[in-house]
């Protein structure tokens, strides 16, 4: 038996060796191409982000060349280091590449928003959310305590205790406990000294052929330590996965079980991208202290961090003429609509700048054309043209800024069709239509002068009921003019749907920048839509009335983009398969960087999420 256990393991090692020098033979220069900085689902129309070129590097093209702020430059790939002959080398290997991967991302202050759901049991749905909790900040990836909080703190209970707890968590401390732990196995001491590891299995997750290894922590290594199991990749043995827990505990407190995921979205790293936490068990006979389940997401690894300047290496100013062809001045009304379009543009600018707006992309060229359906078909005709973007916050929310549009990535996500979407872009555009213009004082340039921090402090856009009455009014006449006339019971079951959840999900209903969906457990938006359609019934698996957190948009950490997820089909077999508004497990498929069309998805593999993406 050990001979032929010494047979494979040789064999393993032999393909393994093979695979890293292949890669190896195949990139002989630290950084690839200037054209494969980033990788999306569609690379072609990404722009890549700046990076400085290695020595052997082929010419770039002369834009290539242009310096790049130093805030914004991508970590330099680790050099290939010679392919391993023994497990004992592959486990030297994957600890000194985390090591690397904590120092290249040192300066780096990404958003960082964790989405919690405690849990009951329902005796048809089974664990349903009781309530929930949500936390939005900037993690300091450097060894500092950082505290950048863009929520004010919540009321503290059992979460209060949890691994330092969930506000001290997710408001980004790092020692000696805190989020860290569940973005590293372990910041300080990940070492033969502290772990024992065992080779496991070989295994796929998506194109990525992994090692698995078991971690232990050995004894008297001290709290707090990770014990579970890591996925390592055959190529550069970078960590791309971590599942497990922390033992011991210290005293009054909580360590709970996580699943972190990371994606290689730069050369030669692995960013920590998502986390799922659950804990909690409906069996019969156990006792739970605590039931939830939880997702946070890190994005905006390309973010500025606060408080530095750009270094400028070269400052061209051309000559240029004005050549409009009128020299007449602007109208009153003019130039009331160019001061609405600086402070729209202000707003937008600032919203991306912090880390909280998707750059333009694929999604928005959706919303507009749900957009430009409810326009046309009305025969709306307005100055200046609409425009739809994505705010990449889990809370359920909608505003208008001048003629921008603004929807939040969880909304769209739980939207079960193309129908239910444009009954929510209605309100908005009739806000629009009906002159309700808001945040021109904006314009004002000083008024963007706040940390990014502040921006739930310093912006807001709310309109008084009287609008907000107006604007439903307005939205259901245009969606009755329109292509989704005969769809309005979908978007009547979708807001039953809300109806039926909303006491539960006060933070998932709870704006920052916009109108509220509901206010004190009632649904009041389109509230003329709500009686219509099939009375809701989840035993009826073929109504879908909404879909789970993470079943339409997926975001790439490092650069914000936001794209629609594509997922196959899967049968629902029961009223568990709907997890309306939930929060799910995350399961991406990973790709290497710069794969080109195989760009890790970040959807959750849920029933409900793949029953309707055709829709």
């Amino acid at each position: 038996m050990r001979t032929w256990n010494a047979i494979l393991t040789a064999v393993l090692l032999a393909s393994m060796s093979a695979a890293a020098q292949q890669a190896a033979d195949s990139q002989p220069s630290a950084q690839p191409p200037a054209s494969d900085a980033t990788q999306t689902a569609q690379p072609s129309s990404q722009a890549a982000p700046a990076q400085a070129a290695p020595a052997t590097a082929q010419p770039a093209p002369a834009q290539a060349s242009q310096p790049a702020p130093a805030a914004q430059a991508v970590p330099l790939a680790p050099v290939a280091a010679p392919a391993p002959t023994t497990m004992d080398q592959v486990v030297n290997l994957f600890i000194e590449r985390e090591h690397g991967l904590i120092k290249a991302l040192a300066t780096r202050t990404p958003v960082v928003e964790t989405y919690l759901q405690n849990l009951t049991a329902d005796p048809q749905l089974g664990p349903v959310p009781s309530e929930d909790h949500y936390f939005l900040g900037r993690l300091d990836m450097g060894e500092t305590v950082d505290r950048k909080d863009y929520l004010k703190e919540e009321e503290k209970g059992m979460q209060a205790r949890l691994l330092g707890g969930f506000q001290k968590l997710y408001k980004v401390q790092y020692q000696p406990m805190g989020f860290s732990w569940m973005v590293y196995a372990d910041r300080t001491d990940f070492d033969r000294e502290h772990y024992d590891f065992r080779y496991a299995r070989r295994e796929f997750l998506g194109d990525v052929r992994c090692l698995v290894f078991d971690v232990t922590p050995k004894p008297k290594s001290g709290k707090g330590r990770f014990l579970g199991r890591v996925w390592v990749e055959d190529q550069g043995f970078n960590i791309v996965r971590l599942n497990g827990t922390y033992v011991p505990a210290p005293r009054n407190t909580y360590f709970f079980h996580m699943d972190s995921w990371r994606l290689n979205l730069i050369p030669g790293y692995w960013v920590p991208s998502f986390i799922y936490s659950e804990e909690g068990d409906f069996s019969a006979g156990v006792k739970n202290k605590l039931a939830f389940k939880a997702q946070t997401r890190i994005w905006g690894y390309d973010l500025k961090k606060g408080g530095k300047d750009d270094e400028l290496t070269q400052i061209r100013v051309d000559s240029v003429t004005d050549e409009t062809p009128t020299t007449q001045d602007a109208s009153p009304l003019q130039a009331e609509r160019v001061w609405q379009q600086q402070a729209e543009d202000n707003v937008v600018e600032r919203l991306t700048n912090a880390g909280l707006l998707a750059p333009e992309g694929d999604v928005d060229r959706i919303l507009q054309t749900v957009v430009n359906n409810l326009e046309v078909t009305n025969n709306i005709d307005l100055p200046r043209p609409v425009r739809t973007r994505v705010l990449l916050t889990s809370p359920l929310e909608t505003f208008s800024v001048g003629n921008t549009i603004v929807i939040s990535r969880g909304l769209v996500d739980v939207l079960p069709d193309e129908a239910s979407l444009a009954a929510v872009l209605s309100h908005e555009l009739a806000h629009i239509v009906l002159g309700h213009n808001l945040g021109s004082k904006y314009a004002f340039n000083d008024r963007m002068l706040f940390s990014d921090e502040g921006t739930y402090q310093n912006l807001g856009f709310k309109h008084i009921p009287e609008e907000e009455q107006a604007a439903d009014k307005k939205a259901v006449d245009m969606l009755k003019n329109s292509p989704y006339a005969q769809k309005l019971d979908n978007v009547g079951l979708f807001l039953k749907a809300l109806q039926l959840r909303a006491a539960s999900l006060s933070a998932l209903l709870t704006t920052h920048l916009g109108n509220p969906l509901a206010e004190g457990g009632t649904v009041n938006r389109l509230s003329a839509l709500a009686a219509q359609g099939p009375a809701l019934d989840n035993a009826k698996l073929d109504q879908i009335a909404a879909l789970p957190l993470g079943g339409r948009v997926k975001v790439n950490p490092w650069d914000d983009k936001a794209e629609m997820v594509k997922t196959a089909p899967v049968a629902i077999t029961s009223a568990r398969d709907k997890m309306p508004f939930e929060v799910t497990p995350f399961f991406p498929r990973l790709a290497r960087f710069g794969a080109g069309a195989a760009a890790p998805a970040a959807a959750p593999t849920t029933a409900a999420t793949t029953s309707t993406s055709g829709n």
